[in-house]
């Protein structure tokens, strides 16, 4: 038997069937329950942009019916790519090529019932490049160890990262830039090499870097930190050969790398005029900590290090059972404390390896400036990225290599001092190799986790408040929402859509919203988040008894002016999306 495993393990279709394995792991577990989880602001702002919407048709501080406030999920016939770029010039702060492709993939399906776009069809896309990462991974960990075992590593760590089924289940421009990473990664590597041998990079890599690079940019504005980091790490490999060897800064062994980031620098002076909207937005401002004292600079640390974890490792932290999370998150930290040494074990025998080391260097290089960018611009520059798990993305692919190569190691270990070993493959495992597997299962119990909406959540969950209104509201009801910017119609859309997809025949007439539209010098701004006089003048005209939900307003909010009561039962938070209250308007003479 084991020699007819050995025969099959060196069959010219074994690594491409096996590679097809975890492609078909890795496509079940980003394609299971892709529409479980309500959309949430972000995913509509996808939507309304990509169909060349406009959140700008939607009326400020005027009541809107439910199917108003809909009407940008629909497609429009006359919508093409030229109104996706403008819609986003003139309302976001994101570049366009993901925004186009989702636009492009949406007409590929045919009208729905209600003619809105749905959360599989619109997931789907970031669903499918989470799945080409897989094989992209395989080229990476090929590439940078020679070694079809590191690759077939890597590739089964990105099939079940928790993080990355995270990232494929959002509707967001993340998946996408993770191929782009990968593929500058792997043009970062060949550099390297070129490095150290003191020789001129091809140009056909120096080419195919650059317009790589140019399409990072034109996905994500935070791709800018990849190719920084690339920058830094290309640099200190310069100055390790140099402190070597003299001489290795002549032009005939950099020319060609100079002119890869004279390339790429074009491709970033590009957008640098809509980068600095960016930071001067309205949009941003959520990320902006500046007022960080005493023990709350704390606060990022553990964030950051949960964002690495969840890289291979996740459980069902945000079970319904509370006892389940406990149980979950200490054998987290347990699963770490285990693994740290395997993987440093695991690398540390490939780095002592002559040539593996560069890779080592150049991915460990990338990690280790990535993580103090993030950092540093978290501590520096006061912008939390910490708060937003998503924006790990841009070195994601780094880390699962790096640890690809050091499992990897880890499975070879079983064959030291036995040349006349079966294949590695089938060879009955040893502790090291019992190492990988429990690695692996773990991580599939993490992205399962992930996809039974048991562990990354939704930052927004308008089901839950949706579910609240339906139990505590038998009367025509308002939701008003304290108004900033799109992301705020995006938290009323989420509304609304949960309404549409749940029974509500009961409100009759049907719901009604309001964007109480408030100009504020920031979010914090005392002033802000308490309903305006044009609220106040909408309720007073509205036929009773009806309910008014504030969401997003000051608790301090009061409407007894408009002889309507809170009902202190509904007074809470659900995580940080939604704040809710709820007042009764009963019909004049009858409150109680």
């Amino acid at each position: 038997m084991w020699h007819r495993l050995k025969a099959f393990s060196e069959h010219p279709w074994f690594h491409p069937i096996l590679l097809l394995v975890w492609i078909a792991i890795g496509t079940g577990l980003r394609f299971t329950n892709l529409d479980l989880k309500p959309l949430w602001t972000d995913e509509f702002s996808t939507i309304v942009f990509s169909l060349g919407n406009s959140f700008r048709t939607i009326p400020l501080d005027r009541v809107i019916p439910l199917d108003s406030l809909l009407q940008l999920l629909r497609p429009h016939p006359q919508a093409g790519v030229g109104s996706v770029v403008g819609s986003l010039a003139a309302e976001s702060n994101h570049p366009p090529l993901y925004f186009v492709l989702t636009h492009l993939w949406l007409q590929l399906f045919p009208p729905t019932a209600d003619g809105l776009v749905t959360a599989w069809q619109v997931r789907s896309l970031s669903a499918l490049f989470g799945v080409l990462s897989i094989p992209a991974m395989f080229g990476l960990g090929w590439l940078a160890f020679r070694s079809r075992l590191v690759g077939h590593c890597s590739a089964v760590l990105m099939a079940v990262s928790p993080f990355g089924i995270y990232l494929a289940q959002e509707a967001r421009h993340y998946t996408l830039p993770v191929l782009w990473s990968i593929a500058s990664f792997c043009c970062l590597i060949v550099a390297a090499r070129t490095i150290k041998q003191r020789r001129p990079l091809p140009h056909w890599i120096g080419v195919l870097w650059v317009i790589v690079n140019a399409l990072g940019m034109a996905t994500h504005f935070f791709f800018l930190l990849t190719l920084i980091a690339e920058g830094i790490v290309v640099i200190l490999l310069g100055l390790m050969q140099s402190w070597r060897e003299r001489g290795v800064w002549h032009p005939s062994y950099w020319g060609r790398l100079f002119a890869v980031a004279l390339g790429t620098a074009a491709t970033i002076v590009v957008w640098l005029p809509t980068i600095q909207t960016v930071q001067d937005g309205d949009l941003t401002q959520w990320i902006v900590q500046s007022d960080r004292a005493g023990i709350d600079w704390l606060d990022p640390l553990p964030r950051v290090i949960a964002g690495w974890i969840t890289m291979l490792y996740l459980l069902p932290i945000q079970s319904v059972s509370q006892p389940t999370g406990i149980v979950s998150a200490i054998i987290l930290v347990l699963l770490v404390l285990w693994t740290v040494p395997q993987l440093y074990r695991g690398l540390k025998t490939q780095y002592d390896h002559p040539r593996l080391r560069v890779s080592v260097q150049v991915l460990g290089g990338l990690v280790g400036v990535a993580i103090a960018m993030f950092l540093g611009i978290t501590y520096i520059l006061a912008i939390d990225l910490s708060s937003a798990f998503r924006y790990h993305f841009f070195y994601f692919p780094a880390v699962l290599a790096i640890a690809g190569a050091a499992l990897a190691s880890e499975w070879q270990s079983a064959d030291k001092g036995d040349r006349k070993a079966m294949s590695p493959w089938f060879k009955p495992f040893q502790p090291g190799r019992w190492a990988v597997v429990a690695i692996v299962v773990m991580g599939m119990i993490g992205s399962l986790s992930v996809g039974w909406n048991m562990a990354y959540q939704k930052t927004h969950q308008p089901d839950r408040v949706i579910h609240e209104i339906l139990n505590a509201s038998h009367v025509p009801i308002l939701i008003t929402i304290s108004h900033q910017t799109h992301g705020q119609t995006g938290r009323m859309m989420g509304l609304a859509l949960e309404l549409e997809r749940q029974e509500h025949s009961s409100f009759a007439p049907e719901p009604l919203f309001f964007l109480d539209h408030q100009k504020c010098a920031s979010l914090d701004d005392p002033n802000c988040h308490i309903p305006t006089p044009k609220l106040r003048r909408i309720l007073s005209q509205l036929q009773r008894p009806f309910d008014v939900w504030l969401v997003n307003y000051h608790s301090s909010a009061n409407l007894r002016e408009q002889q309507c009561y809170a009902d202190r039962q509904y007074h809470r938070r659900v995580f940080d999306g939604y704040k809710y209250h709820l007042y009764h308007c009963p019909t004049r003479g009858d409150e109680s």
